[in-house]
């Protein structure tokens, strides 16, 4: 089926004259991008649709709040293209095109300022790859990778396999959401998955599915089509207000991934992100929102952590008591932070770490490869 990629506002049949004038003014400085294929998931009589709220723009995202760059990416960026964070994983911008604008996407800049920070040749990144053997993994994402044309996702990723440390593959994708027929239609990129998804080193794809609508029945087969090439799939999504952020439709989305074999991953806090303001739930109110959710759900269901990718680490909220928020580094920058463990008095007004400031006490258990 050929899917239709709109990059007007003004042609989106489904909006009324008025809010085609009014929405234009954000995507002139917010860069809009849909297809027929994810347009038709919205129930247009809804004003309050969560599927309209990720891909349609709102006015609210004109209000001054937050930074283009809100967790300071540029400050571990090697090269054009080459972030790396953490030790055993490096991360390549090979794209700056989606196959939809996400309203709530924390790499707008990308969008913006095109080809200032992805990489159309990866050769000097793979270099410093190659010489840095802590490296385990690399993540392919921008952008969406799946955008490329199949040709040239394999150039990339058959380099990558020729560096004997790399493991793990991983290919961060909202397109399986967006426009499944890029999976079920091109035969070439399943026969990629099966020639480098091997038995001892996989390829994962990490899917971002916001709300249990977006698991439609094409959804579904190009899950099934992934997995059954040999790839890996795992779920993540941010917390958005407005579209997943009641435990009831959180619940259903963790569920409908269990089912399909897709386990939830990580449930990302938003970042402080600029345009961004209208998606924003309170830290604490999002961690009790996920809680809830996880709460009567299998064991398969509630693998996702809850965490903020802040510029020191994946900071997971590990707990709440009637005063206190605890907060754990998942992932750390700098190894030191790796086993801390922080205690924070609440705040209920907090949409980031960066707002907590009374810090309790804090603990660390100490890495044993530091």
């Amino acid at each position: 089926m050929p899917v239709n990629y709109i990059i007007n506002i003004e042609k989106v049949d489904q909006l009324t004259e008025k809010e085609k004038q009014e929405l234009k003014k954000v995507t002139e400085k917010y860069k809009f991008r849909a297809n027929d294929y994810y347009l038709s998931l919205i129930n247009w009589e809804d004003p309050n649709d969560p599927i309209r709220k990720l891909i349609i723009p709102q006015l609210e995202e004109l209000e001054e709040w937050g930074k283009l760059d809100a967790s300071n990416e540029k400050s571990y960026t090697i090269s054009k293209g080459l972030q790396h964070k953490y030790r055993d994983t490096a991360l390549l911008l090979v794209n700056d095109v989606c196959g939809g604008f996400c309203r709530f996407c924390f790499r707008k800049r990308l969008f913006i300022n095109i080809g200032e920070e992805v990489a159309r040749d990866v050769t000097e990144d793979l270099e410093y790859i190659k010489k840095h053997k802590e490296i385990t993994n690399v993540l392919l994402t921008g952008g969406d990778p799946l955008l490329l044309s199949t040709k040239k996702l394999e150039k990339i990723i058959s380099q990558i396999r020729e560096i004997e440390h790399v493991q793990i593959i991983r290919i961060g994708s909202k397109m399986v959401a967006f426009n499944p027929y890029r999976i079920i239609e091109d035969p070439e990129l399943i026969e990629l998955i099966k020639k480098y998804s091997t038995n001892e080193k996989k390829i994962y794809i990490m899917t971002q599915f916001n709300h249990p609508r977006e698991l439609t029945e094409q959804a579904i087969i190009a899950v099934n089509m992934l997995q059954k090439a040999g790839a890996i799939l795992a779920n993540q999504t941010p917390l958005i207000k407005g579209v997943n952020d009641d435990w009831k439709t959180l619940m259903e989305l963790f569920k409908k991934l269990s089912f399909i074999g897709v386990p939830p991953y990580y449930v990302f806090q938003g970042r402080p992100v600029a345009g961004n303001k209208p998606f924003a739930v309170p830290v604490e109110e999002g961690y009790q929102i996920f809680l809830k959710a996880i709460m009567n759900v299998s064991g398969l269901a509630k693998r996702a952590r809850f965490a903020m990718s802040h510029e020191t680490g994946k900071i997971e909220v590990s707990a709440l008591t009637k005063e206190h928020i605890i907060f754990r580094y998942q992932r750390a920058h700098n190894p030191k932070n790796a086993g801390k463990i922080m205690v924070f008095k609440r705040n209920p007004n907090a949409y980031w770490f960066d707002d907590y400031n009374e810090l309790v006490e804090e603990y660390v258990i100490e890495n044993p490869l530091t």
